[in-house]
């Protein structure tokens, strides 16, 4: 029985020193927890959509582009529009595509024009995810090539977001056709611009 006992302290005390030996090297400050590998931090969603404008803001970008539309001032208008913007207007013609194309005819028009007046009326704005745009109705009673000219019509304008700004990507504006005697032909909306009016609502 004894000799059974020594055996087995034997055999316990064998196992004791190889795992003694064959126990990986203790290093100062090891924690399993600390050295596992960490998942990378999560990407940037950047499918987030872009941060939506306010109503607001939009019908007063639109008042403020409008203003500058109405006195010439070309630079002033450009804040508002993109480079690749699109203006179709109510005339039968091809749409100008491009911001530059549309400064030449805006200006040749708007030298046509010696006076103007201009009211904006049910402007309504709405959103999506990634563009918004605004509709609304406009009057117009201006000289032109010194001959009094009285019209009416409406603008659709889309925006879009580009780069840190909302852009006006695309401007339609459509004349409605008066029962009234004919009057010089011109676009009341400046080639295809919105006509500028006072911010009404």
């Amino acid at each position: 029985m004894r000799q059974r006992t020594a055996g087995v302290r034997k055999i316990l005390l064998a196992m004791f020193v190889l795992s003694i030996l064959f126990a990986p090297p203790a290093r100062a400050g090891y924690s399993p927890q600390k050295n596992k590998k960490q998942p990378p931090p999560p990407a940037p969603d950047t499918t987030q959509p872009p941060a939506l404008p306010t109503p607001d803001q939009l019908d007063t970008e639109i008042g403020e582009m409008l203003g500058a539309w109405q006195i010439g001032q070309i630079e002033t208008m450009h804040k508002y529009y993109a480079d690749d913007a699109t203006f179709t207007s109510g005339a039968y013609e091809p749409p100008i595509i491009g911001w530059q194309n549309y400064v030449a005819a805006y200006q040749k028009q708007r030298a046509r024009i010696q006076t103007l007046q201009l009211i904006r009326r049910n402007t309504n704005i709405f959103f999506r995810p990634d563009l918004a745009w605004a509709t609304y109705q406009w009057e117009f009673d201006a000289t032109v090539d010194n001959r009094p000219m009285v019209a009416h019509g409406q603008t659709t304008l889309v925006f879009a977001k580009t780069g840190d700004k909302w852009l006006i990507v695309h401007n339609h504006t459509s004349q409605i056709c008066d029962m009234a005697p004919p009057v010089p032909a011109v676009s009341p909306q400046g080639v295809s611009a919105p006509p500028p009016a006072k911010p009404s609502n």
